[in-house]
């Protein structure tokens, strides 16, 4: 998968665009921690299914929010995801901050809080 895409600049010279993040749509410089995210989890059927890039806090948020099972049966597209009430207050508290933002994520899904 590229990191950059190509667009012409208002010059007519080629300028490098960062992809942008599904979850906060942020953009993820090249040199920021990133993954690509399984929208329907492996071990639900998703090998090989559509795959999403995240930044690597907000694929590790996704995961401490949501179990396997939940994200299979009612979060798998982007747009489920920042519906999601925990995700959504994520998405907007790190948009705030710079694309290469790094913070340590709460645990998983079985020691999360209730929203």
């Amino acid at each position: 998968m590229a990191r950059k895409t190509w667009e012409d600049d208002e010059d007519g010279a080629a300028a490098a665009t960062d992809p942008i993040c599904a979850l906060c749509l942020r953009p993820i410089p090249p040199d920021v921690p990133q993954s690509v995210h399984h929208l329907i989890p492996k071990q639900k059927g998703g090998r090989g299914g559509p795959t999403v890039l995240l930044h690597d806090i907000c694929h590790k948020e996704i995961h401490a929010a949501l179990t396997a099972g939940e994200l299979a049966r009612n979060f798998s597209t982007p747009e489920a995801l920042r519906e999601h009430p925990r995700l959504q207050k994520f998405a907007e508290w790190v948009a705030k901050r710079p694309p290469e933002f790094l913070s340590k994520v709460p645990g998983p899904p079985g020691r999360r809080r209730k929203d």
